[in-house]
């Protein structure tokens, strides 16, 4: 079999990094880890003895650029898992301005340059499958979260609409929906928003990792849902 070629974002931590982990544990695969932090990558980089990418995805310039080079040394590449994401929590009107910029910078902005540079490529060499990790937020309205919610609802109704529009089942646009997990993004979400159970991001990164090696004829899934260890989705 020949050698796959993968990207993974937000590679430096949690379910990203677990992701990278099980892709890079196998020797028939490439291993492209992004992130926006220099030492992050680089130590990532390091661990995993693949190449590591510093990439804002914010920008679209930096994304088609890291693409760009990935086909010139690659060729063709296989799959794409998007793990990255910015915590925005609290009530609108108690949210800084620059904490809402950069949400939607990375959860819209981002998801869309990164999809949009992987479709373009996956259409061209007719074969690919990609991974939006979103979140259970999206499911439910909840106090406190109304930016973090918006910001990746957009990511789950992007991936839906451009999946109908791909008309392959060659080429996969996939999403997920974890439950909350024991990561540096929940560290951040603080105290009155932490759950007692979680899905661990080994887990998680499983099943992210299933849907990234289907084969261009194996059936199409979408929109799955990880259950969480009390039987909640």
């Amino acid at each position: 079999m020949s050698t796959r070629t993968f990207v993974v974002t937000g590679a430096t931590s949690g379910l990203g990094l677990e992701v990278a982990r099980l892709l890079a544990a196998e020797p028939d695969r490439h291993v492209i880890v992004l992130g926006d932090a220099p030492a992050e990558v680089s130590a990532v980089a390091a661990e995993l003895e693949c190449p590591g990418v510093v990439c804002d995805v914010s920008r679209h310039e930096q994304v088609q650029q890291t693409f760009d080079e990935i086909a010139t040394r690659y060729g063709a590449f296989d799959g794409l898992a998007h793990c990255a994401g910015v915590w925005a929590g609290g009530p609108l009107y108690e949210v800084a301005p620059d904490r809402i910029r950069r949400a939607v910078e990375v959860n819209v902005l981002g998801t869309a340059y990164l999809i949009r540079e992987a479709v373009i490529r996956m259409r061209e060499q007719d074969h690919g499958n990609i991974v939006y990790v979103g979140a259970t937020a999206v499911d439910t309205p909840r106090p406190g979260i109304p930016v973090y919610r918006a910001t990746k609802s957009f990511g789950t109704s992007l991936v839906e609409s451009v999946a109908q529009s791909l008309g392959s089942n060659r080429i996969k646009l996939m999403q997920m929906h974890p439950g909350p997990m024991p990561t540096r993004l929940q560290e951040r979400a603080g105290a009155e928003f932490k759950d007692t159970i979680f899905a661990q991001a080994e887990q998680v990164a499983r099943e992210v990792v299933r849907l990234l090696l289907l084969d261009p004829d194996d059936l199409y899934v979408t929109g799955q849902k990880v259950l969480r260890g009390d039987g909640r989705w």
